[in-house]
């Protein structure tokens, strides 16, 4: 049981970390939608692919390097919270807020040419959307060894006495 745990957190995680870089992707372009649409507006007669590019390919090709800086960290809570079977929401919340807030700090000067990096309130903002979105996919069930519907010790010792009586 506990192997077939262990590969379902192998998979589990991956797919979590990567919701989480989109629910964090969503949230830089819905919190820069205006600076998005002004961009779609300065060319008159852009051909017809090109809104797709500039609302989803672009703002994932501009935060390429961001991911990676802040992936970084945000998987060494990652591990310490599979190791430790930590599941609270506020450890995952943390954890990708100061994720973001770090990679953030490394990419100082790679976000200089970009406005959507200037702004440390959106990029933490970001992180603890991520975090959440991690959370709610593997964060809330963390370590392959310890069981995620834990019975109360009172109660199997509560039960055991009444059969006896």
């Amino acid at each position: 049981m506990i192997v077939v745990r262990l590969l379902f957190r192998f998979l589990l995680v991956p797919f979590a970390a990567s919701v989480a870089i989109c629910v964090a992707m969503l949230f830089v372009i819905a919190a820069h939608w205006n600076r998005f649409v002004a961009l779609a507006g300065t060319n008159p007669a852009p051909p017809d692919d090109a809104a797709v590019f500039l609302l989803l390919l672009a703002p994932a090709l501009v935060m390429s390097a961001a991911v990676v800086a802040m992936l970084a960290p945000a998987a060494i809570g990652a591990l310490i919270a599979e190791a430790f079977a930590i599941r609270s929401w506020m450890f995952h919340i943390a954890n990708g807020g100061l994720s973001a807030w770090t990679g953030w700090l490394m990419l100082e000067d790679v976000r200089k040419p970009y406005e959507i990096f200037n702004e440390p309130l959106i990029v933490a903002g970001a992180g603890i959307a991520a975090g959440f979105a991690y959370w709610a996919i593997a964060g809330w069930s963390a370590g392959f060894w310890k069981p995620m519907l834990e019975q109360p010790l009172g109660s199997d010792s509560t039960a055991l006495n009444q059969t006896r009586r």
